[in-house]
């Protein structure tokens, strides 16, 4: 659970400040992305929008769905409203079929990140939010591709990022991503555990606004490594960083088993938990959050949300696709916007 929320001072009411721009990219066409962009078209939203997609794939998408939608396009956002929905309009390179996916489409979508990365880097956007895109038919392409967080790393120049998702109360960020489980134990050195924490930490602080975060930190083993008798990864590498971080001035509690700490801080609240892998803390934030999480990439020049799930090429066009996780990407980074403000 977390210990302490952001406080926002109000602004001045001589002060004009605009309205953040969120940049909101379609992902993976034949997939509910652009169905969960149209619905955005029906909701109230304190902010400039502009979907990077392609125009008549919405278009379509929307009729299908039966939703009426005054499609807007130019340079200039105006502030969202219900009924309407800004595009910038980037085409796709073949035909759309919602449910089919098509390697020739591999591009655009990579395509759509670049645009919104650009603007980020480039101050024209305040964030990026990303709808989900499918890493096997990017990588049928010819394209290295193993999700959205490293590339927008590689992509910036950002050595080292740190994905993080929000949801039920939980914040948890992970020391590896996408790995296989055999390859995990070699990953978790001191150097990128500390790295990891540094940056964790230090982006709570400046995009959640927490002045002094509370971590709490999952051991890799089961029962932490019950002494160094189920594994000394604990002993020998990541108490020794705690305790270096410690005297650094972070508040860190751990290593922790993981099979408990997460019951642990319901009664010793924390602002966010690190797990040593995808699924050992990810199952947890997923069943807490019931579909509406928040995965965040810590780290990056610029703020970066998504959905916590996938493309769901199963629902597309069947006006079953839930907005939830769109919606509160949506506003998680107009929160971490603010912060930085």
């Amino acid at each position: 659970m977390w210990k302490s929320a952001p406080s926002t001072e109000p602004s001045s009411p001589r002060e004009t400040v605009p309205l953040p721009l969120i940049a909101v990219t379609a992902g993976e066409p034949a997939g509910v992305g652009p169905d969960l962009c149209v619905a955005l078209s029906q909701q109230a939203l304190p902010c400039r929008l502009s979907v990077l997609g392609d125009l008549e794939v919405l278009r379509s998408r929307a009729a299908r769905l039966g939703i009426a939608v005054e499609f807007e396009a130019g340079d200039a956002v105006p502030a969202h409203r219900p009924g309407a929905l800004h595009v910038r309009h980037i085409p796709a390179a073949s035909r759309v079929t919602p449910g089919t996916l098509d390697s020739d489409n591999s591009a655009h979508v990579l395509a759509l990140l670049d645009a919104a990365l650009a603007g980020c880097m480039n101050g024209s956007y305040d964030a990026m939010v990303t709808a989900p895109v499918h890493k096997g038919v990017i990588n049928d392409a010819g394209f290295a591709f193993t999700g959205h967080t490293e590339y927008l790393a590689d992509h910036s120049g950002t050595g080292r990022v740190v994905m993080m998702l929000v949801g039920g109360g939980l914040r948890v960020a992970l020391a590896t991503t996408h790995l296989p489980l055999r390859d995990v134990a070699d990953a978790i050195t001191a150097p990128l555990l500390a790295e990891v924490i540094r940056i964790l930490h230090a982006d709570l602080q400046r995009k959640f606004g927490i002045a002094a975060p509370r971590i709490a930190v999952a051991g890799l083993n089961p029962h932490a490594g019950e002494a160094g008798h189920l594994g000394r990864e604990e002993i020998d590498i990541i108490a020794p960083v705690l305790e270096r971080l410690r005297h650094e001035g972070m508040d860190l509690v751990g290593p922790q088993p993981a099979d408990t700490l997460f019951s642990r801080i319901r009664h010793e609240p924390c602002d966010a938990v690190l797990a040593m892998y995808h699924d050992q803390g990810l199952p947890v934030l997923k069943y807490a959050s019931f579909g509406a999480g928040v995965n965040v990439t810590l780290g990056l020049p610029f703020i970066r949300t998504s959905v916590d799930h996938g493309t769901a090429l199963d629902l597309a066009g069947s006006g079953r696709a839930e907005v939830g996780s769109l919606l509160a990407a949506i506003e998680m980074a107009l929160e971490m916007a603010s912060s930085e403000r």
